[in-house]
């Protein structure tokens, strides 16, 4: 089992940024893929990024447009999301996942086993 816990969120003004950062406890966090995600009510749960175990691959959404930065420090055993440029439309949930899946770095939900339980942002106009 993997525990994970997501902080970092919070109100800012369009143009601003954040860092959201995901603390996991259990296993190592080095044995999975890991991603976050995002939703808003009424929406399905969006993909936004994922990172490959050791940290040299990523994988981004187009929503994010270059604004975000997926990274990862397995020594911590935390994930983290840099996002820059905040636009109102990025309002959401976020949260981070991880997975075990032996094929690349996935999109879908399905192939995330562990969630956490999100962290607010809301980017204001």
């Amino acid at each position: 089992q993997v525990q994970l816990v997501e902080s970092g969120g919070g109100l800012v003004q369009a143009g601003g940024s954040l860092r959201l950062s995901c603390a996991a406890s259990g296993r190592p966090l080095s044995m999975y893929i890991m991603a976050w995600f995002r939703q808003t009510p009424g929406k399905e749960r969006e993909f936004v990024a994922a990172i490959s175990p050791s940290g040299g691959v990523t994988n981004y959404a187009n929503s994010g447009g270059g604004r975000f930065t997926i990274s990862r420090d397995n020594a911590k055993n935390t994930v983290y999301l840099q996002m820059n440029s905040l636009k109102p439309e990025d309002t959401a949930v976020y949260l981070c996942a991880a997975s075990s899946s032996p094929n690349g770095l996935p999109r879908r939900n399905s192939a995330y086993n562990y969630w956490g339980r999100g962290t607010q942002v809301t980017v204001s106009s």
